[in-house]
């Protein structure tokens, strides 16, 4: 029988392979040019910090899941592609982040091997997540109608990405502890079990922080992505449906009316609804992107043979439309497989683990990154009004990278604690 980190390293010379043929692909398409960095030595370095984290992992975390590392990879190496067909001045800087994402996954397997350390500072997790969610709306810079980054001189931060791990660590603590209590429902209403109205107070908490950002950062993304790991986790942690609907119809009424009383929500809603009504200035960017993935068909128009950069910030809020359109349906519905997949592995680890703390943790990071990505392909493809976020392990962005190698190295830890409780 294969063992897993013989199947991880399979799989990873299996990604190396796909990326050389995608690089090699690119630098064919495009006038040859001194200042343009080698293909081969691109895909090479883009995966080598994989590789590297496979064999330390052999030994500090020998019984992980063997597909969480390989996935990342795949994903990794597409978006890399991707950006070095749209700004390959881009990425030599892409690739140092993705050193540094490693290095952080690397932290997370030799020093928090013990995951249940950080039940100890849930608190503290609570207030700093918080207060990064936040910071924007005080200190940040506003980039196509939304306030989401963070800038010192030439350097910009995203603080939502690291924020929103903080706050699934505290919400795991949290709900580890108040879950029982909260899935208690002694009332009913029309027959349907409703908890009493005292143990509402951890979702009116939530929903009032998802309004804050919806009307302070001026981005519905960022609000849905946060409210929607909440109610995953509230579900799992108390087996309420109740709960979810509840919220559910709390986000729908909040989110009317902010769309009823503040302009720039209106303006988002209003874009997404009809594009076409000033298609030459707010609709042009979702109506480029549309053109885009039609003109992608079925197999697309092939790599560096399509007009991407007509999609204003296609590097970082559109690269998967760009994608769409060079490697057509069949390119999109992979990379919707590729994250499908992870979460299929996240949350079959989540029922795995018998750890209340992990089975929790993994269902949140699980959850955030499967929603960031569903999130914000369906902005890209008009399926919800667009949203500033960036999709993982793909857009450009050196907090969005770090933020996701953080939380796949959580989940290799939790993984491998699992493995090790099961003795397998």
């Amino acid at each position: 029988m294969i063992g897993r980190r013989n199947r991880e390293i399979g799989l990873l010379l299996l990604v190396l392979i796909v990326a050389l043929i995608g690089f090699l692909l690119v630098q064919l398409s495009r006038t040859p040019s001194p200042s343009t960095p080698p293909a081969a030595g691109l895909a090479a370095l883009v995966i080598l910090p994989f590789f590297v984290l496979h064999l330390l992992e052999r030994r500090l975390a020998p019984e992980a899941d063997p597909l969480f590392l390989p996935l990342a990879a795949f994903l990794t190496s597409l978006g890399t592609m991707m950006l070095y067909r749209l700004k390959p001045e881009l990425v030599s800087r892409q690739s140092l982040w993705i050193t540094l994402g490693a290095l952080g996954a690397l932290g997370i397997l030799l020093f928090l091997k013990d995951y249940a350390k950080l039940e100890n500072y849930k608190y503290l997790c609570a207030l700093s997540g918080i207060t990064l969610l936040l910071s924007p709306a005080l200190f940040g810079e506003e980039i196509r109608g939304a306030k989401l980054w963070l800038r010192a001189g030439q350097l910009s931060f995203q603080p939502a990405e690291v924020g929103k791990i903080l706050l699934v660590i505290f919400l795991a603590a949290y709900l580890k502890d108040k879950g029982r209590l909260l899935s208690l429902a002694e009332r009913r209403l029309l027959r349907i079990p409703v908890p009493d109205l005292k143990h509402f107070g951890p979702l009116l908490t939530m929903w009032v922080i998802s309004l804050a950002i919806l009307i302070l950062e001026k981005d519905l993304g960022s609000s849905l992505l946060f409210f929607g790991i909440f109610l995953a986790m509230l579900y799992v942690a108390t087996g309420r449906e109740m709960y979810s609907i509840i919220g559910c119809c709390l986000f729908l009424a909040g989110a009317t009316a902010c769309y009823l009383i503040f302009g720039h929500v209106q303006m988002r809603i209003d874009i997404w609804l009809n594009p076409w009504h000033d298609v030459a200035k707010s609709g042009y960017q979702i109506v480029q992107s549309l053109f885009a993935i039609a003109n992608g068909g079925l197999f697309g128009t092939g790599l560096g043979l399509g007009y991407p950069n007509y999609i204003p910030a296609v590097h970082t809020d559109f690269i998967f439309s760009a994608l769409a359109e060079e490697l057509g349906l069949a390119g999109g519905l992979g990379v919707l497989a590729a994250y499908l997949l992870f979460a299929h592995r996240g949350f079959r680890l989540a029922l795995e683990t018998e750890d209340e703390f992990g089975k929790l943790l993994a269902v949140g990071l699980t959850s955030t990154f499967l929603l960031q990505a569903l999130v914000i392909i369906g902005g890209a493809t008009k399926l919800i009004p667009l949203t500033g976020i960036t999709l993982p392990l793909m857009s450009y962005g050196g907090s969005s990278i770090l933020s996701n190698f953080i939380l796949l190295g959580l989940l290799l830890a939790i993984s491998q604690k699992t493995a090790q409780g099961r003795g397998t």
